[in-house]
């Protein structure tokens, strides 16, 4: 049997910054443009994401940018580090995509590089993916949420069509970092506020409180894995949403790194599944 050809990466893209805003005290906007979000194609779905990559520091690559090339010719250590960020608007006649990030002081990776950013520079990047649109035949949109969802779920609520029946609880530190969103007439947006509380406690109470009608409802629930596990559960078991009608996943943990996180990520999901289901049988 004839050996299979290795499987190339992903295809690479790079894009220049175009315009910052800091939209918030803790929210960084950042608009990319050129050739790679040209030539991207997007709006399918409404978590449409992208993965940008970070060489570590002192570390630069030959051009053109060869993914394989790198990771034949650099130790892992060299490679690119990659965050993964929801495209909060894509528009296709400018090939522009618009990247919300949360930025804590000099925390992290993303969020430095992004306050820091100025018009010109570029970074390089993978996708888009995606996988998530709020169905127009749902009887109702149920979004849950922390700041790391938030871009996502109000980009889901702008396209949402405009006789959606929509509720949304978005978590954010204080008030100082509330959004605008264009949301359709039917929509109810509750902002809840933090402060010096767990992420997602008051995200959990909000959602057991909340009445929920027994009609089809279609639901996105996403932030920090602690809290969406207690609410998968909840909306599985307690309020029989079926499985098909749940876009729910932890984008991030609390505690752990975003590649450790990534790590384990698919087989905390996996487990969380055969706990529920055997707690359901």
């Amino acid at each position: 049997m004839a050996a299979e050809p290795a499987r190339k990466s992903p295809k690479v893209r790079e894009a220049r910054v175009i315009r910052t805003q800091r939209i918030t005290p803790h929210m960084v906007r950042l608009v990319l443009g050129g050739d790679g979000p040209a030539g991207i194609e997007a709006g399918e779905f409404t978590d449409h994401y992208v993965k940008l990559l970070f060489a570590p520091e002192g570390v630069s690559y030959p051009e053109p940018f060869d993914m394989d090339r790198v990771r034949a010719d650099f130790p892992r250590e060299q490679w690119p580090t990659s965050r993964t960020y929801t495209v909060r608007e894509w528009d296709p006649a400018a090939g522009e995509i618009t990247i919300d990030f949360v930025v804590h002081g000099d925390e992290g990776l993303a969020g430095p590089w992004a306050a820091a950013a100025r018009p010109g520079d570029t970074v390089r990047f993978l996708g888009p993916g995606g996988s998530y649109a709020p169905d127009p035949a749902a009887d109702r949109h149920l979004f849950v949420g922390d700041e790391s969802a938030l871009p996502a779920i109000a980009a889901s609520i702008e396209q949402a069509p405009e006789d959606a029946v929509i509720q949304a609880f978005i978590e954010v530190e204080g008030p100082e970092e509330e959004q605008k969103i264009a949301a359709p007439a039917g929509a109810e947006i509750v902002w809840l506020h933090r402060g010096s509380r767990p992420v997602g406690e008051a995200l959990v109470a909000a959602v057991r409180a909340l009445d929920l009608p027994a009609d089809d409802v279609h639901a996105f629930v996403h932030g920090e894995a602690g809290f969406v596990k207690e609410l998968r559960r909840h909306l599985r078991h307690d309020r029989k949403i079926p499985r098909e009608r749940l876009s729910i996943s932890g984008y991030w943990r609390l505690g752990q790194t975003d590649e450790a996180w990534r790590a384990v990520k698919r087989e905390w999901n996996e487990q969380v599944e055969r706990e529920q289901e055997s707690a359901k049988g």
